[in-house]
């Protein structure tokens, strides 16, 4: 949930409702998802970042510290919403997590070659996911110095 002045720490893209709601509770009990923020689909993670549409109140100078995005999404794909990212002077330093079910190469190397910061295959076992889930959280949020703020 975004808090009242807009600001957030995570920026969650996951269209599917079973990963999205343990990525959640994971960050929540790694305490790395006090400022969560979930959109269902790459358009709406577009607008929320550039602030458009619904968004175009809040404020692109409080991006996310943390972009956690799944590939395979409806509308714009999370290649195309890391294209987007990445070409962008406001954005490109966000940490983008690419987070997939699969591991195809082809997707991998772009992914790398757009710019994302780490590539995670989601694990089928539940508790293994929320573990690597709150690691992320906890590195990108916690331990990692970003080069702003």
């Amino acid at each position: 949930m975004m808090t009242q002045e807009k600001a957030v720490d995570v920026l969650l893209v996951e269209d599917d409702a079973d990963d999205a709601a343990l990525t959640l509770r994971a960050l929540r009990q790694r305490n790395a998802g006090g400022r969560v923020f979930h959109v269902l689909d790459g358009d709406e993670a577009l607008e929320f970042i550039f602030a458009t549409n619904v968004y175009g109140e809040w404020d692109p100078a409080s991006a996310p510290r943390l972009i956690l995005l799944d590939l395979k999404l409806r509308k714009v794909s999370g290649l195309e919403v890391l294209r987007e990212l990445k070409t962008q002077d406001r954005t490109k330093l966000i940490p983008v997590v690419v987070l997939t079910a699969t591991r195809e190469e082809i997707k991998t190397v772009e992914s790398y070659r757009l710019g994302v910061n780490s590539y995670v295959v989601k694990p089928a076992d539940s508790k293994q996911f929320a573990q690597i889930i709150g690691d992320i959280g906890y590195y990108w949020l916690t331990v990692n110095e970003p080069p702003y703020r």
